[in-house]
This record gives structure tokens, C-alpha cells and sequence, in this order.
């Protein structure tokens, strides 16, 4: 894949920032009145890993003006090594413009982990792509991968037009585009002649496309096999018949990847990864058991880990086993994201040593 070498943002992205509130050791919502506070998205979860480990990031966004939450997002961005781009907004009075909460807890045992989202009004939905130089920031500058999620591609009208336009500079730019499909079917609903259209186009453009059997068949309209059940060994030959349809249909599309999660209990998941290399092999994580803290940004850890594999020139099963250590890694944090402290933490973790490190 050819990647910018000399590129000032490793991976760049559009997201509408927000924050997270999750009640203090592992209580449910409705029963907690002491809350950790983040902020969060997860276009920037997935930035996170190549942030942590040294590379700078960009996100394309909007703020609240004037807002404490606006200030509180931008001080964990900064801390983050992810720096931004967007216009401070207007709140237009008490009932104008905000950002959105996610209320969550972790869940516990078999009580499952429940998520709340209150995103009325979210400043988010009204990203432009006028807001952001284009030229400046895929010429001059220069990013390694543009990333684009399902989520913010099908927030708004606005949303979606802003990552088509994005899509097509970076291309026209020779950046690499990826594409986390994440269907939501509230996201789509009433709108799904429109956003069809959309991912397709946006898939055709991506050079990297993530997502599951479903995300594949909803949101890009492929048919494949019938998804294998809670049999993971089935779910991962059905996932590569897929990919072989979804190939042929989308030739610029070189890598292909989902993760496998199998839910034990709240604290206990079957984690597995796929990859479709650029050579068109397949690289497969088997499932295995991992402890979860919080299973909120597992996914995104995954990509996130699969690019900054990519962006190293990386093989790949390499990028598959950074990948679903990375994800591991997001699960056994509080945080939405995978903050490694270096890459032999990851390497660690998939190795499965969890020796003191001394």
C-alpha cells in the first residue's frame, strides 16, 4: 500500500466528538451517583493507537463555543497527541447546539453492560467539509491513512455528504482511505435508499474495509453466506466467502478485516480476528479467552492496531496479531481506547505474557 512517507498526520478522520459517563466500580447507571467522565468517539478511539505510540493524528470536527465540555474535549484531545481541525460553533441558546453524552456502564458477570445515547441537538451533525483545507491538509501536509467510520457517515445528510467529499480528496490526493462500516440501524432508518448509495461510493474508494457479515450485507447491499451462529469456526469461513464476493464487487479494496467476539460474560469474551491481506491471503486470530473490563472500543482498538501496522509496511499477519492485541488491550481499560505505552506491550499481550515488567 502506498503510504506517504513523509506525512505530518498519520491518520486523519471526521468524528463528532462527545463524552462518555460510566458509573464508578462497575455499578449499573440507574443506581450510581458517582460517574467517570471521558471524552470519546469512535473515529478517535481507532486514532488513539498510532497517537499512543508516537504518530500524530487529526480529527476533522465541530466545537460548541464557549462550551466547558467543548474545553474539556479538546484538553483530553491535546493529551492524546490527536490534534484538531473545525470551527467553534455558536450554541444558539439553551435548546441549540451541544455535545452528545453516552451514558454506559461496564456490566458485571451476566448482567450485560447497558448504553445509553443522548445526542439531541449534537454539534456533530452539522460537520462541513468547507470547514477543512483540503489542499493544506492531504497536500501540504499530509496524511498517512484518512479513516472513515459508518457512524459519522450516516449521522446526518450533512455528516454523509462531508465523508463522501473527504473521500474524494484524499484520493485525489493518492491517500489511502479506510472504512469501518459500522452499521447502526437507527442511524439508517428512513434514510437507507441514500446511505446505500453512499457507502458504495465510499467503498469503492477505500483501500481498507472493516466490518462484519452484516455490516457488508446492510450497509453495502453484498449477499453472501449466512452468518455461522455462535460457532466462531463457522462465522470465520462464512466471513471469507463474503470477502471474496465483496473483493470482486469493490477492486480497490485491498485489506479486509473483522474481529470475532464471543460473549462468556461481562468480564469474560471469546476474542478472534480475520485479515484478507493486499496478496489476497487469509490471516486468521483464532478466539481465545480475555478478561474485559469494558468491552466499549474493542472493535476500534482493532482497527486502530490494524493501521498502525499498515502504516509501518507492516505483513500481514502481523497487522492482524497488533490488531487484535490492540483490541484486547481497549478491553482492559476503562478508556474507549487501547493507550499502549509501546509496541512490545502489545506484542505482550498477544504473547499472552502477563509477567510483571520490571
Amino acid at each position: 500500500m502506498n503510504i506517504r512517507k513523509d506525512a505530518k498526520y498519520a491518520i486523519a478522520c471526521p468524528s463528532s466528538m462527545g463524552l462518555r459517563i460510566t458509573p464508578e466500580d462497575r455499578m449499573a447507571v440507574h443506581h450510581s451517583n458517582r460517574f467517570y467522565m471521558q471524552a470519546t468517539s469512535a473515529e478517535t478511539n481507532v486514532l488513539n493507537v498510532a497517537s499512543s505510540l508516537g504518530r500524530e493524528c487529526l480529527v476533522l470536527t465541530r466545537f460548541v463555543e464557549g462550551s466547558p465540555l467543548a474545553a474539556f474535549i479538546k484538553a483530553q484531545l491535546r493529551a492524546r497527541n490527536i490534534a484538531y481541525v473545525g470551527p467553534d460553533v455558536p450554541q444558539g441558546g439553551p435548546w441549540g447546539y451541544r455535545h452528545q453524552f453516552n451514558v454506559a456502564d461496564s456490566g458485571f458477570g451476566l448482567r450485560a453492560p447497558r448504553v445509553w445515547n443522548d445526542r439531541a441537538g449534537e454539534v456533530g451533525r452539522t460537520l462541513d467539509a468547507a470547514d477543512y483545507d483540503a489542499e493544506e491538509i492531504f497536500g501540504r501536509l499530509g496524511v498517512g491513512i484518512l479513516h472513515l467510520s459508518g457512524l459519522i457517515a450516516a449521522m446526518s445528510p450533512q455528516t454523509t455528504k462531508t465523508c463522501l467529499a473527504l473521500a474524494r480528496a484524499a484520493k485525489a490526493h493518492g491517500t489511502p482511505v479506510s472504512f469501518d462500516l459500522n452499521y447502526r440501524a437507527t442511524f439508517w432508518k428512513g434514510r437507507e435508499e441514500e446511505l446505500a448509495a453512499a457507502f458504495r461510493e465510499i467503498a469503492s474508494a477505500a483501500d481498507i474495509l472493516v466490518g462484519n457479515e452484516e455490516d457488508f450485507q446492510l450497509c453495502l447491499g453484498v449477499k453472501g453466506p449466512e452468518a455461522g451462529g455462535k460457532d466462531l469456526s463457522a462465522k470465520i469461513e462464512s466471513f471469507k466467502g463474503m470477502i471474496e464476493t465483496v473483493a470482486r464487487q469493490f477492486p480497490n479494496a485491498r485489506v479486509f478485516a473483522t474481529t470475532l467476539r464471543q460473549v462468556v460474560s461481562a468480564g469474560r469474551h471469546l476474542w478472534g480476528a480475520i485479515l484478507r491481506g493486499e496478496d489476497g491471503g487469509w490471516f486468521v486470530a483464532e478466539p481465545r479467552e480475555i478478561d474485559v473490563l469494558d468491552r466499549i472500543g474493542g472493535g476500534d482498538g482493532f482497527t486502530g492496531g490494524l493501521l498502525y501496522g499498515l502504516l509501518n509496511g507492516w505483513d500481514g499477519e502481523k497487522c492482524l496479531r497488533f490488531g487484535w492485541a490492540s483490541g484486547v488491550l481497549a478491553a482492559s481499560s476503562l478508556n474507549d481506547y487501547a493507550e499502549p505505552a509501546d509496541e512490545k506491550q502489545v506484542f505482550d499481550v498477544w504473547a499472552g505474557n502477563a509477567r510483571v515488567q520490571r
